[in-house]
């Protein structure tokens, strides 16, 4: 089963920069399918506190199976878990200021929502339009494509896509309407937006980052965890980001350059950490993921 093959990107550089330590209190800002988490939880002992945060319920519903699992394992040396059902730019509010020895953030959509066509986050798999990764809440991208004007989805698809066809792609879907499906959309963009030689990822790609993006506000997201991070970290307490896109990567990359300059930060990454090739073998997804990592000062 997919879930139970499931690998998390850059683990052990992760829980490396992170400095786990027997005890200490560490937050999981992106929960997934727990495989940061578990390997956080099985560092820090009866005394170490794991936090950790995901707005999917589902999600949320799987990682507490596998805490339990987890804790009929390791008996008396798990370490208190506490897990919120909701989205880590609301961590400010839920923990403790300057408690964390460290803050992970694995950026973009877990290998679950992927996998399963019903979320409609895939273009391979025949699915409803979804894309929300809190599926009680928000617009749902089937909602955007058939109600936003040309001009707006052409926007959309430029800015959070970094499409240059944007423009001829939403020409297309207007066109196109209604749309329902992945699939369908997928068809609509390629006949649009047809592959170039010099690219290796579908014409789709781009168009449907944009949209998860949109209708998750990632990126606002993303913004709120990382201006919060300096005020949840003890001194010495570490920040470890990981992104798939360049459009994460900036904003992480920017907040960590920014904190160095004002003296919060000390930077431990100079240029981002990559996937080694015998890791991008075993995971294709590790590909595009970029780990970058500051200590508080």
């Amino acid at each position: 089963m997919e879930r139970e093959r499931h690998v998390p990107v850059l683990l052990q550089d992760a829980i490396r920069y992170l400095n786990v330590r027997r005890g200490g209190v560490y937050a999981d800002a992106t929960l997934g399918l727990a495989g940061h988490s578990t390997a956080i939880a099985r560092q820090l002992g009866p005394e170490g506190t794991l936090i950790a945060f995901d707005r999917d319920p589902e999600a949320v519903k799987l990682a507490r199976e596998r805490m339990e699992a987890l804790r009929e394992e390791l008996g008396p040396e798990m370490p208190a878990v506490v897990l919120h059902d909701t989205e880590f730019s609301e961590a400010e509010a839920l923990i403790e200021p300057a408690s964390l020895d460290g803050l992970l953030a694995d950026f973009g959509v877990s290998s679950m929502q992927f996998d399963e066509a019903h979320r409609g986050f895939s273009f391979q798999a025949e699915g409803p339009l979804d894309m929300r990764m809190n599926p009680r809440e928000g617009v749902t991208a089937a909602q955007v494509v058939n109600q936003f004007g040309e001009k707006q989805l052409a926007d959309l698809i430029y800015e959070f896509g970094e499409e240059r066809r944007s423009r001829r792609i939403a020409r297309a879907i207007v066109r196109a309407r209604p749309i329902s499906t992945t699939a369908q959309l997928a068809r609509v963009v390629s006949a649009a937006a047809p592959a170039m030689k010099s690219e290796r990822i579908h014409p789709a790609t781009r168009t449907f980052q944009a949209l998860r993006i949109y209708v998750n506000q990632e990126l606002g997201q993303i913004e709120a965890l990382l201006k919060a991070a300096p005020a949840l970290l003890k001194p010495g307490g570490r920040l470890v980001v990981i992104s798939f896109h360049s459009l994460e990567d900036r904003i992480a990359k920017d907040a960590l350059r920014e904190g160095a300059r004002q003296g919060i930060y000390e930077v431990l990454t100079r240029k981002p950490v990559t996937a080694s090739a015998e890791e991008m073998d075993r995971n294709p997804r590790a590909r595009s993921a970029k780990l970058r990592a500051a200590e508080r000062i």
